[in-house]
């Protein structure tokens, strides 16, 4: 039995769980055209979580993928802190803002018990994670309502690990991807291969279904997906524009325009690499800058100047995430892009 067919989906098309770009009407839309909708849970407090699923269990045919972060919140470090500040201090400045008002604040959300026992009330049929898998006690509380459990790697060492450790499939996540990079075991950049350098391996190296990520963006990227391996493919960059999507305007424009093809990895936004089109924050201070917190802390003071900026039309603090490939990126409804998808199958 394919995986798909065991999920009880007509396509192995995934759509990628999109903090901050999506919420229950993608996943929705995506379902209903035979593919694996996603909700992204790790930015969702407790009464919108549980009403997003709420609506999806109403509206959509088939099973549907929560997406969790399964990342140990650090402790604040008030010298640490002061030095973000002092690299951001002239961007407060020059919009009239003062750094002594940014406030603490997380940013995301790492998956607990609170959470669990939400998902628990709609027995979602898949769970994924990123940056590992949650602790022993709750991974069992998913697997007892039958849940499949899915985590991404980016390396063959974490899909090994991850299969190890109970991850019943593993999304082997490339460098192109958009978005937060999943590694767990290591954060030396230079351990991360391409998809299709990826894929393979990890194929080889696992015994569990395997999922391609990153750099898929039309039908001849998911038939090579398939001739390397892959059991699906998960897609996320060429639904940002889809009318579905809460993506902004600015970020949709950025999309489709020639800066969409200069993407880089940075930690600027959240205090871990994630890759999205570059901006003029990531020029000044360089895409990876040893002065921002550790994830996710970055978020609070980056969020007054995006605010800011996007209040005047500027995406120069705005993390616009997107993969290596947004050639497909356009204003079409998800179940368009879902049958593109499946062409390649």
């Amino acid at each position: 039995m394919t995986l798909h067919e065991r999920l009880g989906i007509a396509l192995p098309i995934f759509q990628a769980p999109m903090a901050g770009a999506q919420g229950a009407d993608l996943a929705i839309a995506v379902s209903r055209a035979g593919g694996l909708g996603a909700l992204p849970c790790a930015m969702l407090g407790p009464e919108t979580m549980a009403e997003a699923l709420t609506r999806i269990r109403e509206e959509a045919p088939g099973p549907i993928n929560v997406n969790v972060f399964c990342h140990t919140p650090p402790e604040p470090a008030d010298d640490h802190q002061a030095r973000w500040l002092d690299a951001l201090a002239p961007y407060y400045a020059e919009w009239g803002l003062d750094t002594a008002e940014v406030t603490a604040g997380p940013g995301r959300r790492p998956f607990d018990s609170a959470t669990c026992d939400i998902l628990e009330a709609f027995r979602p049929e898949v769970v994924s994670c990123h940056f590992g898998l949650p602790a022993p006690a709750l991974l069992d509380r998913i697997k007892a309502w039958g849940a499949m459990v899915v985590s991404s790697a980016t390396t063959v060492e974490e899909a090994r690990w991850l299969e190890a450790h109970g991850a019943d499939a593993v999304i082997a996540q490339g460098l192109e991807a958009g978005g937060h990079r999943g590694l767990f075991l290591s954060h030396d950049l230079s351990t991360q291969l391409g998809t299709f350098a990826l894929l393979p391996q990890v194929r080889e190296a696992v015994g569990v279904p395997v999922i391609a990520a990153g750099g898929i963006a039309d039908a001849r990227g998911v038939a090579a997906a398939r001739a390397l391996g892959a059991d699906a493919v998960q897609v996320g960059t060429g639904f940002l524009c889809c009318p579905e999507a809460t993506t902004s305007a600015l970020h949709r424009r950025a999309l489709m325009s020639e800066a969409a093809r200069h993407t880089a990895l940075t930690n600027l936004y959240s205090g871990r690499p994630a890759r999205g089109i570059v901006t003029r924050l990531m020029r000044e201070l360089g895409p990876m800058n040893p002065a921002t917190p550790a994830f996710p802390l970055a978020t609070a003071a980056i969020a007054p100047l995006r605010a800011a900026a996007e209040a005047r039309g500027s995406s120069d603090f705005s993390p616009l995430w997107a993969g290596q490939n947004a050639s497909a990126c356009r204003e079409v409804p998800a179940a368009e892009v879902v049958r593109e998808l499946a062409r390649g199958w």
